[in-house]
């Protein structure tokens, strides 16, 4: 069934009520996580959704039932390295203390450098004097440092290379923070088409064709290039590339191999994609499209995790029903004063005065004060009294509009549903603060085991 076809099925009447959408499929993390033929997990969705969170959360309940387990975030801001009591993190994988319970496993974590899990491939596929040729050519520098769709392939390549070694029965990928959550599937082909390319192929040729027919045939290319190319990029920049790809020449085809050798293990009944959101429009329609991408491309997804989902305990108490609760406050108990004060009304419509109205009798400490100013000690200046009614009707509105907020998340949560029924999730529900240790990720950690949605949450 495509995208459309369910759009439409779930249009409501000619009133324009949509019909309810069904309740989704709950995703089950502790099955997942003990599942031993799951081997790798990757965390994918847009940014700031807490996906370097979910991965860190998911590693160390993992860990913990038993499971020896590598989590690998792309996070550049170091999050997960505080949260796991690690100095700091970096291309190599580091033990994380303190895992606990019995029978627990191992937890390991490590954050991708780009350039350096590069320098690696380089160095583990050429000889050394090509190697240092290589690592030591500009163009290859900046290709490794920034190059467009570098850091998606090479955590790729991470993950491959993790794989490889079989240290590890659980590998949890937190992917790159990039623009779009699709850039972690398209990179290695990207980087593959550039270098398949027909400016490296043409580049290339020289080197290949070698002597004096290799010689003319390069002097003829580069006076081509050098009056088109080479008056944008500039001849020393082209020179470059073609050391390059003269060094990188039997490199090439392992690029590309590797890649789709990753690809296919993406693919695999091993390996399970969890999609993270948060309740909002644009997240969960970046989540929506990653979902139909996966299934095109044959990956096998395990469920959506809802982050930060907000609740309240008055429920029943509806928005509406608050609003107009506070409003009737307003109308029998509270009036506005010039002075910005509020007092209170008796029935016939008379205020009372507050404290701080100049006609009303002063009490004796006022009278103590206002008759010898100087003999008096400096004070801190009196509260504003706020009155029982005015309490209640500030409360009454909070809630009203933490009630807003609920019912807007319900109504994407259950625009997604009806697009996706199919999709098992788990909701986590939204936390006052930041986790920032092995506690708060084990509170985490059993939110997303237990499907914990906040209390009043369809």
């Amino acid at each position: 069934m495509t995208a459309s076809t369910k759009t439409g099925a779930v249009k409501g009447t000619d009133t324009g009520t949509a019909a309810p959408a069904p309740a989704a499929p709950a995703l089950d993390a502790d099955a997942l996580l003990d599942d031993q033929d799951i081997r790798i997990v990757v965390c994918c969705g847009s940014g700031g959704v807490g996906k370097t969170t979910t991965a860190a959360a998911l590693g160390v309940r993992a860990a913990e039932r038993g499971r020896k387990v590598v989590v690998l975030t792309i996070d550049p801001a170091r999050r997960l390295a505080q949260s796991m009591g690690i100095d700091s993190l970096d291309n190599i994988p580091r033990r994380v203390p303190g895992i606990d319970g019995e029978g627990a496993g191992e937890l390991h974590a490590m954050m991708l450098d780009m350039k350096r899990t590069f320098d690696e491939i380089v160095e583990a596929h050429a000889d050394g004097e090509r190697a240092r040729a290589i690592l030591e050519n500009p163009f290859y520098q900046s290709l490794s440092a920034g190059f467009a769709g570098t850091q998606e392939y090479m955590a790729m390549e991470k993950l491959g290379q993790l794989r490889a070694r079989n240290e590890w029965d659980l590998i949890i990928v937190d992917t790159p923070p990039s623009r779009s959550a699709l850039d972690f599937l398209d990179a290695p082909k990207r980087l593959g088409s550039f270098l398949d390319g027909k400016f490296i192929k043409l580049l290339m040729a020289p080197a290949k064709m070698g002597g004096r027919a290799g010689m003319k045939f390069l002097n003829v290319g580069m006076s081509m290039m050098t009056g088109t190319l080479g008056k944008l990029l500039g001849g020393q920049f082209l020179r470059d590339v073609q050391t390059f790809v003269a060094a990188m020449d039997t490199m090439f085809g392992g690029f590309r191999t590797r890649a789709d050798a990753t690809y296919k293990l993406l693919q695999a009944p091993g390996t399970a994609f969890l999609v993270v959101a948060t309740p909002e429009r644009d997240a969960l329609r970046e989540a929506a499209y990653f979902v139909e991408r996966l299934a095109a491309e044959e990956m096998p997804l395990a469920g959506l995790v809802l982050n930060r989902v907000h609740g309240s305990d008055a429920a029943r108490l509806s928005a509406e029903r608050a609003l107009a609760a506070a409003e009737n406050l307003d109308d029998i108990g509270i009036v506005d004063q010039a002075t910005g004060k509020a007092g209170l009304r008796d029935p016939a419509g008379s205020a009372v005065a507050s404290p701080e109205d100049p006609e009303s009798p002063p009490s004796p400490a006022r009278s103590a004060h206002t008759e010898a100013p100087e003999h008096a000690p400096e004070s801190e200046p009196e509260a504003e009294a706020v009155s029982v009614e005015q309490l209640t009707a500030g409360l009454l509105r909070l809630h009203a509009e933490r009630m807003q907020v609920v019912a807007r998340e319900q109504r994407t949560r259950d625009r997604f549903t009806a697009l996706h029924p199919e999709v098992a999730v788990t909701e986590v529900a939204a936390l006052p603060g930041d986790v920032h240790d092995l506690a708060g990720l084990r509170a985490i950690g059993d939110r997303l085991a237990t499907g914990s949605a906040p209390a009043g949450a369809a």
